[in-house]
C-alpha cells in the first residue's frame, strides 16, 4: 500500500483527505516513480469541485495531481531509456498527490542533476500547455503576443518560450508582479477597467494574438476587439467563454504527446543555457494539499505552487 491525497465526493477543498492504496505495479510501457514533488495547477481544485464534471470523468476516490518529479522504482515491459534510480520528472493522468505513481515512459524525462526537486515537478504541464498554445495560436516571431496571466505558472513558463522565439509578449498582471514580468522579458500591463487603452499604450504597433491563461476577468470579447478576430484568440482557461465569444478553446489532448516531448526539450534547452526562470510562489507538503489547492483558487500567484512528498 501507498499513502495519497483524494477527494471521495466532489467539494470544496475540504473534502480532500488521506487515504491508502494499493501500490501500483508498472504495466508494458510504464513507470513506478517514487514521488518528490508534485505541481499543483487550476485543473486540480476544478476537477475537485465538480466544475469540469462534464468534460473529464472522476473515478472516487480520486487521486488529483498531473505533473510530478521523482526516483524510478521499477519499470514494466516494453521500457527502454529508463532504470530504477533515476531520477525523472513528467506528466501523468492523475495520481500525483501520492508516495508512488505510475506514468508512461514517453512522458517522462531525465531531470538534471542542476534541477530541484520542486522545480522540476513545475515543469512539465506549465511547458506542454504553453508549447501547445503557442503552436495552436499560430503565434509566430516578430508578432506580439497578449498574454492575460502572465504570471501565473503556465504563463510564466509560456511567455519565455514566446520571448525565446523573438516574440513581443505584452502580459497581464497585478502591480506587484510587474517587475517580475519585465525580468521574463514581458511588458506588463495592469488588468481591470481600461485595460484596452493600456494595451494599445503598451503595443502602439497594435496585438496580433491573444491567449487567455487566467480564465477570469472577462478578457475574451476584449481580446477580439484587439486582435480584430476571435480565430487570433485562445483560451485555456475558460470553456463557457470560448463558446459564448467563439473563441479557441484548448485543453490538451489533441497531439499531447508530440507536445510533452517538444516542451520538454524547449524547457531542459532554456535551462540549459540558464534562462529558464521558475518562481515557486509556495511550496508546502502533501499534508497540506487542500491548503495549497486554496490558495491556487484564490489566484494572484507569480510561479507555481508545488507539494513535497
Amino acid at each position: 500500500m501507498t499513502k495519497a491525497i483524494a477527494f471521495p465526493r466532489f467539494g470544496g477543498a475540504d473534502v480532500l483527505q488521506p487515504i491508502e492504496i494499493e501500490l501500483p505495479a508498472p504495466g508494458p510501457g510504464q513507470v513506478r516513480v517514487a514521488v518528490r514533488a508534485v505541481g499543483v495547477n487550476p485543473l486540480d481544485h476544478k476537477l475537485r469541485s465538480g466544475e469540469l464534471a462534464g468534460f473529464f470523468p472522476v473515478t472516487f476516490p480520486a487521486v488529483p495531481g498531473y505533473e510530478l518529479s521523482g526516483v524510478v522504482e521499477t519499470v514494466g515491459a516494453e521500457v527502454t531509456g529508463f532504470a530504477p534510480g533515476d531520477e525523472v520528472f513528467g506528466v501523468l493522468m492523475g495520481g500525483g498527490y501520492a508516495e508512488h505513481a505510475l506514468l508512461d515512459a514517453d512522458q517522462l524525462a531525465h531531470k538534471p542533476a542542476t534541477l530541484s526537486w520542486e522545480e522540476a515537478a513545475a515543469i512539465p504541464l506549465a511547458a506542454e500547455t504553453g508549447e501547445r498554445a503557442l503552436a495552436v495560436l499560430g503565434v509566430r516571431p516578430g508578432e506580439t503576443l497578449l498574454l492575460h496571466g502572465a504570471a501565473g505558472g503556465v504563463g510564466t513558463v509560456l511567455l519565455q518560450f514566446a520571448r525565446a522565439r523573438g516574440i513581443t509578449v505584452v502580459g497581464t498582471a497585478s502591480e506587484a508582479n510587474h517587475d517580475h514580468l519585465r525580468e521574463l522579458g514581458a511588458i506588463p500591463v495592469t488588468y481591470g477597467d481600461g485595460l484596452a487603452e493600456r494595451v494599445r499604450a503598451a503595443a502602439p504597433g497594435g496585438v496580433d494574438r491573444a491567449l487567455d491563461a487566467a480564465g477570469k476577468g472577462g478578457v475574451l470579447p476584449l481580446s477580439i476587439e484587439l486582435t480584430g478576430s476571435a480565430e487570433r484568440v485562445l483560451t485555456i482557461a475558460d470553456i463557457p467563454g470560448a463558446q459564448q465569444y467563439g473563441v479557441r478553446f484548448s485543453g490538451g489532448a489533441e497531439n499531447g504527446e508530440v507536445y510533452h516531448r517538444r516542451a520538454l526539450a524547449a524547457a531542459l534547452a532554456l535551462h540549459e543555457a540558464g534562462t529558464l526562470r521558475l518562481p515557486l510562489h509556495r511550496v508546502l507538503p502533501l499534508a497540506e494539499a487542500a491548503e495549497a489547492q486554496r490558495i491556487s483558487e484564490q489566484g494572484h500567484l507569480r510561479g507555481k505552487i508545488v507539494l513535497t512528498v
